[in-house]
């Protein structure tokens, strides 16, 4: 099971009612924050969440209302007495961005390790979760991120007695273990059927629409992407300031065929962003207005 939550869904600057944007996934004891604006911390205690088994935060860029919130966040993390190291991913520059910020949060007891992208797509193995950035289109460097958690296929015991595979490594071959025993090397593929599907979530905000976005979410189980204006006549401004509108994202996310789309990031004069819906399911009708704490619980199809 995949938890989503979006912790905060407003752009530029926060309201009383709505948190800057941050998105947060928990899988299989891993939890993994995308952006930090102000307010995240707060986002997250109102949800229930705890900041301490954070293992990563990723940024897709370093405009102030997507990572003014870390410094606090490092703090409580300290607080908390976490002690292992944190992973921090993002675009070029961002260690020497996150070392400026620190000096108001200098003394950690936990080590921080940064992985700055520099390529157009990039992949970093968690395990038992990929986490895939891909570069959108924005004023500044921005990358979106893909969250997948692949699943192997179906374990064979026929196969696998047929093949004299004693059981006492049946479970070490399911998780993907090879195993040299006795002069022979067992390896997964001698006892498991194709590779079933997984779950897959993409997060894009701050960008125009771009093929990059339509390919990389392609069948996404779950699509959180920008929608800053909710009124058509804003089109020229969201293309001057390389921002979307909701309609744009419900055409990105109908040809990228997803099963369900969350809009995020919305302009402080959009209040309700509900009073738009109807227009936007015309285009793709599994769309949804994201709020502060919405949530969901993504579960493999078997």
């Amino acid at each position: 099971m995949l938890d989503i939550c979006l912790l905060g869904t407003g752009g530029m600057m926060p309201l009383p009612y709505r948190w800057l944007t941050a998105m947060m996934a928990r899988y299989n004891g891993k939890s993994i924050l995308i952006d930090c604006g102000e307010g995240t911390q707060i986002a997250m205690k109102e949800k229930g969440w705890s900041p301490k088994p954070i293992d990563v935060i990723c940024f897709t860029h370093f405009h102030a209302d997507h990572i003014s919130g870390l410094p606090g966040m490092f703090l409580t993390m300290g607080n908390a007495e976490r002690t292992e190291p944190l992973l921090l991913i993002g675009p070029k520059g961002l260690e020497r961005i996150v070392t400026a910020l620190r000096s108001i949060a200098p003394e950690l007891p936990f080590e921080i390790r940064f992985e700055e992208l520099s390529s157009p797509e990039q992949e970093i193995d968690l395990g038992d979760m990929k986490i895939q950035a891909f570069r959108v289109n924005h004023n500044v460097t921005c990358y979106g991120y893909n969250i997948i958690i692949p699943r192997s296929g179906m374990f064979d015991v026929e196969r696998a007695k047929e093949q004299q595979i004693e059981q006492r490594f049946w479970s070490r071959l399911q998780k993907g273990e090879t195993i040299e025993t006795e002069g022979r090397i067992l390896t997964p593929d001698m006892v498991l059927g194709p590779p079933r599907k997984g779950l897959k979530v993409t997060y894009t905000t701050d960008t125009r629409p771009c093929e990059s976005i339509v390919t990389h979410a392609k069948e996404a189980d779950l699509f959180i992407c920008e929608g800053m204006y909710g009124d058509e006549e804003k089109c020229a401004k969201a293309k001057e300031n390389k921002h979307m509108t909701f309609y744009e994202a419900a055409n990105m996310a109908q040809r990228a065929g997803v099963e369900r789309m969350w809009l995020t990031h919305y302009s402080p004069s959009l209040i309700r962003p509900e009073e738009y819906m109807k227009k936007v399911k015309n285009i793709f009708p599994k769309a949804e207005p994201g709020k502060d704490g919405k949530s969901i619980e993504l579960r493999f199809e078997d």
